[in-house]
């Protein structure tokens, strides 16, 4: 498969590296000192470009990318208000684009693990959920899109949790709260606490590296590349795990 890369920092290096390994070719690089290569014949020839930029760059990219008839896999967040736009040209307009909050395999299984918990803890109005994330300094967005995800995925199954805020302490306890904290080059940790005056119970994900994000992403251009439209995350898990090919495609 031809691979471009949209974003050519450490984790670009990173899917760069698994790609190869994976038997994929990187056709086209670009970066923010590039961005004429959206026009290149190596780019328009890529079955899939993968996306890895900023919030203020990541929806030009994809316009660029569907104007090429390329199809694109991000993992950018911080764009999600023009979410509408964008999943219009897929849905009506012919283009196609995997987005999802976090790559990670592992993430995925503490989404579904979340939303477990939170539908059991919906029955103990006795114990408060809340939300920690902490990310590397690098990052902009704050909350980062997998502890919206998460949070989404709380209010979703317990109706008594109707939104969230980062906040020290909420206005009451319909209100989730989420706390981002940036420091140093953590890759990403996501700690879920459902507290009580007796005990507290708490579940966390904690990445050692971005080498798990990054083969998430060549995993997902592996699986957009024979697709269209809008694709997600869970589609794919559901699509691999019951052709039972789960085990393989993650040798």
């Amino acid at each position: 498969m031809k691979i471009a890369l949209i974003g050519y920092g450490k984790m670009g290096h990173a899917i760069e590296q698994i790609a190869i390994a994976r038997g994929h070719s990187i056709v086209c690089t670009i970066d923010a000192d590039n961005a004429e290569e959206f026009d290149s014949e190596a780019f328009a020839s890529a079955d899939v470009a993968i996306e890895f930029s900023t919030p203020a760059t990541a929806v030009d990219n994809y316009l660029k990318a569907f104007s090429r008839g390329v199809k694109v896999v991000s993992g950018t967040t911080g764009w999600l208000s023009r979410m509408p736009e964008v999943k219009a040209l897929c849905q009506d307009g012919g283009a196609t684009l995997f987005w999802t909050s976090n790559f990670s395999l592992g993430v995925n299984i503490f989404f579904a693990l979340n939303r477990y918990l939170a539908a059991i803890m919906a029955g103990f109005p006795q114990y408060t959920p809340s939300l920690e994330e902490i990310h590397h300094i690098h990052k902009l967005d704050h909350p980062s899109g997998t502890a919206i995800t998460l949070a989404q995925g709380i209010m979703d199954v317990d109706p008594a949790i109707a939104s969230w805020a980062e906040t020290e302490q909420p206005a009451d306890k319909s209100v989730l709260k989420v706390n981002a904290v940036r420091e140093g080059e953590v890759p990403g940790t996501h700690i879920i606490r459902w507290d009580s005056d007796v005990d507290t119970l708490t579940i966390e994900h904690r990445a050692k590296s971005r080498q798990g994000f990054a083969l998430g992403a060549v995993i997902a251009a592996e699986w957009a590349a024979s697709r269209q439209g809008w694709l997600t995350m869970d589609e794919m898990m559901h699509s691999l795990i019951s052709r039972s090919e789960l085990l393989d495609i993650v040798r």
